[in-house]
């Protein structure tokens, strides 16, 4: 897949993803968690988190719905942007990070970050396909390795609000 058909993606989705953004955020989570993806080639109980994180050009707070499992304990997200030929603005921020906050349901949480390498990553990233399948068909799509974020909870903290995010998730 080219960067110009992951657009084209993109902009067909643009309109849900920022509705199921603000259902997410203005439900204090009790809506947006669970959400049907079968449309796009998933499943019709697929799970969203939404991860908080500062742009490393803007210094603006953003605020990105994201599928996600769990797996020892750890929340796993997936840097695909749709089999994209480059990574997503929300993964570059994250990196620059030392720490990352997200909010699964009604609980957001600050905590760690880390990549897993080598074997784990492929027990990791195969967990993933099983949970969300359309992400082999985006690995298909491009010649990068797609990132895997693991996020572990150190501390709970308030529920994201709309509020909290000074910029507007690019497309």
């Amino acid at each position: 897949m080219s960067d110009e058909s992951s657009a084209a993606i993109r902009d067909t989705r643009k309109d849900w993803v920022v509705e199921h953004r603000d259902m997410y955020l203005n439900s204090g989570g009790a809506e947006g968690h669970i959400m049907d993806v079968t449309p796009v080639g998933g499943r019709s109980f697929a799970t969203h988190c939404l991860v908080k994180y500062t742009g490393r050009k803007s210094g603006k707070i953003f605020i990105t719905p994201l599928c996600y499992a769990d797996i020892g304990g750890e929340v796993v997200i997936c840097a695909s942007k749709g089999g994209a030929d480059h990574h997503p603005a929300w993964y570059l921020n994250i990196r620059e990070q030392d720490q990352v906050e997200f909010q699964i349901a009604t609980q957001a949480f600050r905590g760690t970050w880390r990549e897993p390498e080598g074997a784990e990553r492929e027990k990791v990233w195969n967990f993933m396909v099983d949970c969300h399948p359309f992400y082999a068909d985006y690995a298909k799509a491009t010649d990068r390795v797609i990132p895997l974020v693991m996020m572990k909870a150190v501390e709970a903290i308030p529920v994201f609000k709309a509020e909290d995010a000074t910029g507007l998730r690019q497309f």
